[in-house]
């Protein structure tokens, strides 16, 4: 019994939560400093909304679809190849963009960690952390499944020790006391929106969770919103738990912020959890990547994971490290293009409903908010 929950529900949940807990829940404390408590939830709400509508449709999309096809292979057969050669480059740029993210971040809380101990630069760290990753994306999702059920596992433990280490310094008057209106306020109306709808999508890897599914596709849909309401539960207790510790004084990478209350012991704690999440996620991205380059381009799996993996390690050697600028603009611009598709391609099979034009609305204005954020 136990080993058909792990295997119809947990490991097939954890491989897309695992997708969906990136680096980019570690700016939501700071964001939520800013434009204040209630708002955040607000956006939460509608955007947990949103997301959850999309992964169902996509959901419903790929069992309507034939099997083995990635993204690009999707907006083809609705689409035409014209379309699908525009979104390969976008989807190949954007993925680029997202592992280097990840490789940027996460090789340094690796470095943090065991600087200490055994010395070395931050260019070994990048170097280890590239060369995990890409061995866990070489042997696939039945890898990639197990590794993300127990980070998952691993990230709940240490923020329960997080919890219980800094329980003398919570203060939940300091996450209510940075509440301002800025629902009202255009300068800043759209600023949680990139950053959250980054942490919430994982419609890259729900075409993984159906094959890992084969013949149990009646509970696809249910993994679908486990795997999604997940991370929405752990980003909501990490905002809170962060903004009730570190209060006006939190960072722009939460856990960092902790070390001046919280002592440095503790501090390796957070930097873990901070490197389980972008290594589990860098890893279900690299084989979302790599599976479009086998199943779009018509690689072999060799050439697939070269082509997957290294880029943006040249990318990073050559010089282009900088990442943040890259969570709003993937968030708001790419995935809301992604977002729009999906619901033309649900209305394709499905006709029209009334449904669908206030979740374009939403992407739309995120995509004109993106371009005007970075035209300015």
């Amino acid at each position: 019994m136990f080993k058909n929950i792990f295997k119809n529900y947990l490991y097939p949940s954890a491989v897309l939560s695992g997708s969906i807990i990136g680096v980019g829940f570690l700016s939501l404390p700071f964001i939520t400093l800013k434009v204040g408590i209630f708002a955040m939830v607000f956006y939460f709400v509608i955007l947990t909304i949103l997301v959850t509508c999309v992964h169902l449709m996509f959901a419903q999309i790929c069992l309507k679809t034939p099997d083995f096809k990635r993204w690009p292979g999707f907006v083809e057969f609705y689409f035409g190849p014209l379309a699908k050669k525009i979104v390969l480059i976008s989807m190949v740029a954007g993925g680029y963009g997202v592992l280097l993210l990840y490789l940027i971040v996460g090789s340094q809380f690796l470095a943090i960690m065991l600087n200490p101990w055994f010395g070395g630069t931050t260019l070994v760290y990048l170097l280890l952390y590239f060369i995990g990753a890409s061995a866990i994306i070489h042997f696939g999702v039945s890898a990639v499944s197990k590794v993300s059920f127990w980070a998952l596992i691993i990230f709940g433990v240490l923020l329960i020790g997080i919890f219980l280490t800094g329980y003398t310094h919570l203060n939940l008057n300091s996450v209510f006391a940075q509440s301002t209106p800025v629902l009202f306020d255009w300068k800043t109306i759209f600023l949680p929106y990139g950053a959250i709808l980054f942490s919430l999508w994982g419609t890259g890897l729900i075409p993984e969770v159906e094959e890992m599914l084969r013949d149990r596709k009646k509970i696809f849909k249910k993994v679908v919103i486990i795997g999604t309401l997940i991370p929405v539960l752990i980003y909501i207790l990490f905002i809170f738990l962060i903004l009730s510790i570190s209060g006006s004084q939190t960072t722009e990478s939460a856990l960092i912020g902790l070390k001046d209350f919280l002592g440095s012991k503790i501090i390796f704690t957070a930097f873990l959890i901070g490197f389980i999440t972008t290594f589990t996620a860098s890893i279900s991205q690299g084989l979302l990547l790599k599976k479009v380059f086998i199943y779009d381009v018509g690689l072999s799996g060799f050439p697939a994971l070269v082509f997957t993996c290294f880029p943006p390690l040249m990318i990073f050697l050559l010089g282009f490290n900088s990442f943040i600028s890259l969570i709003s603009f993937i968030g708001g611009f790419l995935l809301g293009i992604d977002g729009i598709l999906i619901i033309l391609m649900y209305q394709k099979i499905y006709g029209r409903k009334i449904i669908f034009y206030p979740l374009m609305l939403i992407f739309v204005l995120g995509i004109i908010y993106q371009i005007a954020f970075f035209i300015k």
